[in-house]
């Protein structure tokens, strides 16, 4: 049976982190399914999520931590199980850009709880060209019983009062990826 250990680690960015961390992953028996990685300012954040025996996550679990030292990373890990897709109707892609403003994003993903819509992704940026604008990116997920014009307009309303610019694409028939 295989077993599943999401683990996020972040620390100041340097040359041979990802590499270490997979061969750690090699050294347990373990795969990496998916991992996501990133930076902030100086900081290097890595998320992945390993796949293996029942007995190669609990040595992985258990080697990390003297990794983490080494490299000086704050980490964190989580048992979890394997991910179960869902289908959608279809996917908006959301671009909103405007002014930067204390409490945009806020205000956004909490308009998109209210109406219980999955976020796929979130992504939230400035250039060093023009700090004072905000970029925002949001790939929300519709499921079927969803009115996609009345969502669409909804959206457009919200950024407007928002001050900000908006694009909207709509995306047909997407299926969360299976990360077995």
């Amino acid at each position: 049976m295989t077993n599943y250990l999401v683990v996020t680690a972040m620390g100041t960015d340097r040359p041979g982190l990802v590499a270490r961390l997979a061969k750690l992953a090699s050294d347990c028996d373990c795969d990496i399914v998916d991992s996501r990685m990133a930076g902030f300012g100086n900081e290097f954040t890595i998320i992945m999520m390993m796949s293996g025996s029942w007995p190669a996550i609990t040595q992985l679990e258990s080697q990390l931590p003297q990794l983490s030292v080494e490299l000086e990373l704050l980490t964190v890990m989580k048992r979890t199980s394997k991910h179960t897709p869902q289908n959608y109707a279809s996917r908006l892609e959301v671009t909103l850009h405007g002014l930067d403003q204390r409490g945009t994003l806020r205000k956004i993903t909490a308009f998109l709880a209210e109406r219980s819509l999955d976020l796929g992704a979130v992504r939230s940026f400035s250039t060093d060209d023009d700090a004072n604008t905000q970029h925002l990116f949001l790939a929300i997920n519709i499921p079927e019983n969803v009115n996609l014009e009345d969502l669409e307009q909804s959206i457009a309303a919200e950024a407007q009062a928002l001050n900000l610019s908006c694009s909207i694409k709509r995306m047909q028939g997407v299926q969360v990826p299976d990360i077995s």
